[in-house]
């Protein structure tokens, strides 16, 4: 008996992927295998006609906040961020190609020699044609995070959510590592997440989604096939709306 096919709720989406999600069990760098997993699960969504855009932090490697804090010019350490978030999407480049994914790197910082500079049209070509597109070095301007480069890139380019991978299962009345009584909720209005502060982006991504009508879904990609499942529509994570 045929399967019937599985039915994605979305067509086009931003996968906001951080740095600390290609360390898999490292303290510093890019696990292979924890990027080989993530590669292998965004084939799967290729598969059912979703078309994929990445944005890449860079937490693994160097996080602009971090550098000013330690005495580095806050211009001078965004921007060695926004550098480390071309080493992390060339890697993943390479392992998605390997993969037998077609993708196309993207920079807002002009690095010709190992990607293509942003050109909205151009972008949303390459997804219509199937190709996943990994976003780097942010927007290219400091004092602007990924969280609100995802925003920004995920209404250039159409997309109907953005994918806020993580390292747990959404968004909680409080720290749920601290607090063992902290809620989970299943779907939170932006103002709320602004209202009561919860971290789970920067105010100014939030507030860029709220304004364009933009939902957010935040969920733990280190499980194993949750992308796809939040894609499908299941009960994964967090919407915001």
């Amino acid at each position: 008996m045929k399967m019937p096919k599985e039915k994605p709720v979305y067509k086009r989406v931003l996968l906001k992927l951080s740095g600390e999600s290609l360390l898999g069990d490292q303290s510093f760098g890019i696990d292979v295998k924890a990027a080989q997993s993530i590669a292998q699960e965004i084939k799967e969504l290729s598969a059912l006609g979703v078309q994929v855009a990445i944005m890449i932090g860079a937490g693994n490697i160097f996080r602009g906040i971090k550098g000013h804090q330690v005495g580095i010019d806050r211009v001078s350490a965004d921007y060695m961020g926004m550098l480390a978030t071309i080493m992390n999407g060339i890697a993943l480049q390479d392992i998605m190609n390997k993969e037998g994914i077609s993708v196309r790197l993207v920079s807002a910082i002009e690095v010709r020699a190992v990607a293509e500079p942003f050109i909205g049209r151009k972008v949303i070509r390459y997804l219509e044609e199937g190709k996943v597109v990994i976003f780097s070095s942010g927007i290219g301007s400091p004092y602007f995070t990924t969280d609100t480069a995802a925003a920004m890139r995920a209404l250039e380019i159409d997309a109907e959510v953005i994918l806020k991978a993580t390292k747990v299962d959404g968004v909680y009345s409080s720290d749920p590592v601290i607090d063992k009584n902290a809620k989970r909720y299943k779907k939170i209005k932006y103002l709320d997440v602004l209202k009561k502060n919860l971290k789970i982006m920067d105010a100014t991504a939030v507030s860029l989604c709220k304004d364009n009508g933009l939902a957010i879904i935040v969920f733990n990609i280190r499980k194993r096939g949750n992308i796809k499942k939040v894609v499908l529509g299941m009960d994964v994570g967090t919407k915001i709306y």
